[in-house]
């Protein structure tokens, strides 16, 4: 069969692109096409977001290639995108073309992508075998697709959900990501060219943590691949792209200290001349895993810090305290690498000086980075249930839910306090004479000043596409009331 796999377009352009141009593949549709290929379909992959398709580029793009099935990858801000695909795909090409919506959106509302009226299936969860599934059943004529796991479909207007699949236990009999249908040559940092080969060694999360989507999304049981598999896969992908840099886009690449050891010793015994960065929790790392690193070729360390104290840290399920918070950055720091830290302003408990407090932690921290967002209550994650259960909610359009633009308010301010704030903490540890002086020695203060220049400080004037859908939108959430589409299938 012919496939065409979407990755959806924003209706405004996602945050990240717009603040410091960076653009990474879609990895989760580059193993589901190779899944697929490996059972002899014909698949292109169109990266909306990276090619800067709008929703009408994409359906024309489809409907050149007469597909038998499309599938189409969705996260929150880019859902209602996805929902406006399917609906011009059906409306203009064909109401019998079959199409498959997944992401971690529609993994937690699948109620809500049935109730549109354009979307037959929804893959729940990890992706890979159920989407081979549902194109089989496709491709033999439609047998019984009760057999199916992970799937959600509507039978006479009324969804139902097959149950979920059991989780793909050992990684290492996936196939290498179809990285061969995705435009390597446009992936960039700061609008610049950078070849990079993005790698994911592990899936989910043992942890929790209230507002994350990956335990929620790839399951709380962690699952890593055999470090020789990873490093296999980049010994072939840098020959293949000419490139020598590598980004892990795993959350959490150090739990297990047994295998970053033997995972390094690997990268040195094949002389591998690369530069890595890699997420972390500050409480799996010590003297021998950062030492280890650091002789590898890993450059940054990314760690999840999100607060300045340890309540916080308590209430929103992280499991590590501040003291780990400081250990991990020193250490760090104490074998040659960069620590940058990610810090989430506006939790509902949180207060005005809460939030001033950890900008001002971030700096006392001496981190090289720091990324600060909005706490945003992805559906399907307990923040969600929470903060819709308080009436925190103030916002209900998912094309905002991006982590910068607030979406909730709290019992002690406004999401005009957290928008203001944010702002704030970027311009309060980014124009600091001491970091700023710190760049210029770095040679990097020009990527600094491309940041500023391209709006970090503004990005609520990011381009809004909405207003050319209106009708359109209207007409789909509309469709998603009478669903009952907005309730939580949980």
């Amino acid at each position: 069969m012919k496939i065409v796999l979407v990755n959806s377009p924003g209706l405004r352009r996602l945050e990240i692109y717009q603040s410091i141009g960076v653009r990474a593949p879609p990895l989760g549709l580059a193993y589901i096409a190779s899944i697929l290929e490996g059972e002899g379909h014909r698949v292109k992959i169109i990266d909306a977001p990276t090619l800067e398709l709008g929703v009408r580029d994409v359906v024309w793009l489809v409907k050149r290639e007469a597909p038998d099935v499309v599938g189409i990858s969705a996260v929150t801000p880019t859902v209602k995108s996805g929902y406006l695909v399917a609906k011009y795909l059906k409306e203009e090409y064909d109401w019998d073309l079959p199409i498959i919506m997944g992401g971690p959106h529609v993994s937690a509302l699948y109620n809500e992508a049935l109730s549109t009226g354009y979307v037959d299936y929804v893959v729940v969860g990890e992706g890979e075998f159920t989407s081979l599934e549902l194109v089989r059943y496709i491709e033999s004529g439609r047998p019984d697709l009760r057999e199916i796991r992970g799937v959600a479909y509507r039978v006479e207007g009324v969804p139902r959900f097959n149950g979920y699949r059991e989780l793909i236990r050992d990684l290492d009999i996936l196939p290498r990501p179809a990285r061969h249908l995705l435009p390597m040559d446009r992936y960039t940092l700061f609008d610049k060219p950078i070849r990079i080969v993005h790698i994911m060694a592990s899936r989910g999360c043992p942890y929790g943590c209230i507002y994350c989507t990956t335990s929620y999304l790839w399951g709380r049981r962690y699952r890593i691949r055999s470090p020789e598999s990873v490093v296999d896969e980049i010994e072939e992908a840098l020959d293949k792209y000419n490139t020598r840099i590598v980004a892990f886009t795993d959350d959490e690449l150090t739990l297990s200290k047994r295998w970053v050891l033997k995972f390094t010793e690997l990268i040195m015994d094949r002389g591998l001349d690369i530069t890595y960065t890699c997420g972390s929790r500050v409480s799996n790392v010590d003297r021998e895993v950062l030492a280890g690193l650091s002789r590898s070729g890993c450059s940054i360390i990314y760690y999840g810090i999100e607060s300045y104290k340890d309540e916080d840290l308590v209430r929103i399920g992280k499991k590590v305290t501040i003291s780990q918070v400081w250990r991990a950055v020193e250490l760090t720091h104490l074998f040659g690498l960069e620590a940058a830290g990610s810090f989430i302003l506006g939790f509902p408990w949180q207060t005005i000086d809460d939030m001033k407090n950890i900008v001002k932690f971030s700096i006392d921290l001496g981190l090289d980075y720091a990324q600060f967002t909005a706490a945003t209550p992805f559906p399907g994650t307990p923040l969600y249930e929470y903060a819709k259960s308080m009436g925190f909610i103030e916002v209900w359009d998912w094309s905002r839910y991006t982590t910068i633009q607030p979406i909730m308010r709290g019992y002690r301010f406004s999401l005009d306090d957290v928008r203001r704030l944010l702002h704030w903490a970027y311009q309060r540890f980014y124009l600091r004479p001491k970091y700023l002086v710190k760049e210029v020695l770095r040679h990097r203060i020009k990527n600094l000043f491309e940041v500023i220049k391209r709006g970090l400080f503004g990005i609520h004037r990011a381009r809004d596409e909405n207003n050319l859908y209106i009708k359109d939108l209207i007409e789909i959430e509309n469709s998603i009331r009478k669903g009952g589409g907005n309730q939580n299938n949980s």
